[in-house]
């Protein structure tokens, strides 16, 4: 899988900009402010829809603009060319120039795998944004999860609203909500079971690569759903959570939401069992998320049988020499890596030149090499 261009029109601080990327390394360099990151946050948003930065497209546009655009042309076996345009209200994507209505097969079509600063709110963040990027990932595997999970979302939208209906007393259809209830429980016997083998198969990676880099060992990411199954398999999801909703049903109409599902999941990074979150170092911690997403590389490999892009955000200047070695071993390779950097001497001079060096000024290329 290779992004052979990307072009950009009033994105971020960009009024117009084309790139040609090589099918190996690329180096985008230059001073702080310059527009790196927003390259690579355009790639982002163009395979996967949307910002790993920004909650509304108005902060994607560039000030004193009404739209942006977004077009790349993406090397799959084929070439598809690639298009997002972003209003303040709209968000358009179309796949070579027809509009994309069913965006769970387009996120599919494309693996991005991003290493950035704010990488730490997986773990020091709150549970939603670990629910967030997991479904994210899991969208890029699975067309049929991303569609699930959007189903889910309207189930539940209406059964909290029906929640709400019963505590205030208001006329309901009891038989209505109780089949809502039902139609949410097999949306969530397949969230959760996708979830648990995703976490079962990175837990096959991450304890190696994680010795690999800190020598150290038992490391894991353990999955925590809303509800203590006792078994993962359907019809002991389907029993336990419809038997934990009818059980729970006056305290979810007191607090007018639907307290389990897996809406409420979450999972934590642990070392020797402890929670990295209450207990690790700053070290410790970067390289348990650095660990997570080099071990989404290979699981992408085995999945789509093709390599992820790859694109590392300022991330050499973070790492002492010896992380930085052990980063490049997992991403050296026939992928295709984009890599921005404030300072070329952050990145091995063997690495330069096998690369493409891209120089960024104020929004624009002061010089491409390669």
């Amino acid at each position: 899988m290779i992004l052979k261009n990307i072009e950009l029109r009033h994105f971020r601080n960009y009024d117009k900009l084309q790139i040609n990327l090589n099918k190996g390394i690329n180096i985008i360099y230059g001073e702080n402010g310059g527009g790196k990151t927003n390259i690579l946050e355009s790639i982002y948003v163009l395979t996967l829809t949307k910002s790993h930065r920004a909650l509304l497209n108005y902060d994607l546009i560039k000030s004193g603009q009404e739209k942006a655009l977004i077009k790349g042309t993406m090397l799959n076996e084929i070439p598809y060319n690639l298009e997002i345009s972003l209003s303040k209200s709209k968000k358009q994507v179309k796949l070579d120039e027809n509009p994309v209505n069913k965006l769970g097969e387009y996120i599919s079509m494309m693996n991005v795998i991003i290493f950035y600063s704010e990488d730490l709110e997986l773990i020091r963040g709150f549970p939603q944004t670990r629910r967030k990027y997991l479904n994210l990932q899991l969208s890029q595997i699975s067309k049929n999860y991303y569609n699930t999970l959007n189903d889910y979302n309207k189930l539940l939208k209406v059964r909290n609203e029906y929640l709400k209906k019963i505590s205030n007393h208001e006329e309901y259809d009891i038989g209505y909500f109780e089949i809502l209830t039902e139609y949410l429980i097999e949306k969530s016997v397949f969230i959760y079971q996708m979830r648990q083998k995703y976490i079962e198969r990175l837990n096959k990676i991450c304890p190696q690569i994680y010795k690999d880099i800190t020598k150290s060992k038992n490391f894991k990411i353990k999955y925590l759903p809303s509800i203590d199954f006792t078994s993962m398999d359907k019809e002991t999801i389907r029993k336990e959570m419809s038997e934990n909703l009818k059980n729970n049903y006056e305290k979810e109409v007191r607090f007018k939401t639907t307290l389990y599902g897996p809406h409420r999941d979450d999972f934590i990074f642990t070392l020797n069992d402890e929670n990295l979150k209450n207990y690790g170092s700053q070290g410790q911690q970067r390289v348990a998320v650095l660990t997570l997403k080099l071990s989404e590389i290979q699981i992408f490999k085995d999945y789509k049988q093709n390599n992820p892009i790859v694109l590392l955000d300022d991330v050499f200047s973070e790492l002492d020499n010896s992380k930085k070695n052990n980063l490049l071993k997992y991403i050296n390779g026939d992928m295709q890596v984009i890599i921005t950097t404030t300072d070329l001497d952050n990145i091995d001079s063997k690495i330069q030149e096998e690369a493409k060096l891209i120089n960024i000024k104020h929004g624009k290329i002061v010089e491409e090499v390669k």
